[in-house]
């Protein structure tokens, strides 16, 4: 299997402290409808900003879109979740005499799931594990200017206009900016230190996950592509760089930069780009077109109907030897008690 070719840059089981082993993933990123992605609330902008276009032009600056890194781990993260809570893989914590499932953004990590040891946690005075999943910004090929679109929002009344029964106006009318169908979004991720299980699994919720940005359960379709992956001991070059080196690729091909972009010449241009990263410092493995397709088979088997179980059972498992109970506020209050006490009868 491919798989074998990272060996060296994968850990045989899970360790506390990092060794300098280095999976880069390559991932090219699809709308395949409206997408709406901003920090704030309704009505704001695209998250944009000015950089430069291509990379031999320094004097060239135009508006990017951003899918920031919190809009494409917690999607992916959550995915992943669906199938630890399906199997029961899922940890309960104690927390404030009442007890809850491990859950995100809620303070109340359980620190004992394969979720919590491979993203990272930090419990409000208790402990905390680094993510070793190490995300960036993305950024679209194409300027904000070219797949940007507004959209006016309306909600009518029961009786199909924007007046009720008593002939006063909806005041539910808005302009909203979106994000065309058809962006491309190009996406370095680095894994730390993780085994090839964990390899698994990481890919696996980057494949599988297909709605990104706000108002999911409508709009925020997307395709995401695995177009390179990479081992040693340094972090490939930034998702900017690889923007940048993508778009000045296809300035010199037969390819329009208009909206939208041929997916095929986009994909062409990166694996150009990706293709000498081979020779940068600290990178030593390049999977080759069909390695890597040997790899995403491996991936999709070990997700598949009949396998998943078994394997997400085995993840869970190797985590075994270095699970702690989290302490709860009252055990830790016993504890220094007892440190207390023991000063006192040592003096």
């Amino acid at each position: 299997m491919s798989i074998n070719q990272l060996t060296s840059f994968l850990a045989p089981t899970y360790e506390n402290f990092p060794k300098g082993r280095t999976i880069g993933l390559v991932v090219l990123r699809t709308s395949l409808s409206e997408l709406v992605l901003r920090t704030e609330g309704s009505g704001e902008p695209m998250c944009r900003e000015f950089v430069q276009a291509g990379v031999t032009d320094p004097k060239k600056i135009i508006p990017r879109l951003v899918m920031t890194k919190r809009k494409q781990i917690a999607p992916e993260r959550r995915r992943g979740r669906e199938f630890l809570r399906a199997y029961d893989l899922l940890y309960t914590i104690k927390k404030k005499e009442e007890e809850s499932i491990c859950s995100m953004n809620t303070n109340a990590p359980c620190e004992m799931c394969i979720d919590c040891f491979l993203y990272g946690f930090a419990a409000g005075g208790g402990g905390a594990q680094k993510s070793r999943i190490w995300t960036e910004d993305a950024f679209s090929i194409l300027p904000a200017t070219d797949t940007i679109g507004d959209r006016t929002i309306n909600a009518l009344f029961e009786n199909g206009t924007m007046r009720d029964e008593k002939g006063t106006a909806s005041t539910a009318l808005n302009t909203s900016e979106y994000i065309k169908p058809g962006v491309h979004f190009l996406d370095v991720v680095t894994l730390k230190d993780v085994t090839a299980d964990e390899l698994r699994y990481v890919i696996g919720n980057i494949l599988l996950t297909s709605r990104y940005g706000a108002v999911s359960s409508r709009i925020g379709r997307m395709e995401n592509q695995i177009l390179g992956v990479f081992g040693g001991i340094a972090e490939l070059p930034s998702s900017l760089e690889l923007v940048q080196g993508v778009y000045e690729n296809l300035t010199h091909s037969p390819t329009l930069l208009e909206h939208p972009l041929d997916s095929n010449a986009v994909i062409t241009a990166t694996q150009q780009v990706i293709s000498s990263w081979i020779n940068k410092r600290g990178i030593s493995v390049q999977l080759s077109k069909t390695e890597l397709t040997e790899l995403i088979a491996d991936v999709d088997q070990h997700w598949s109907e009949s396998d998943r179980e078994s394997f997400l059972k085995r993840l869970n498992q190797s985590y075994e030897t270095f699970r702690k109970v989290p302490a709860t506020a009252e055990s830790k209050k016993r504890k220094n008690k007892g440190k207390e006490t023991t000063s006192e009868t040592e003096s």
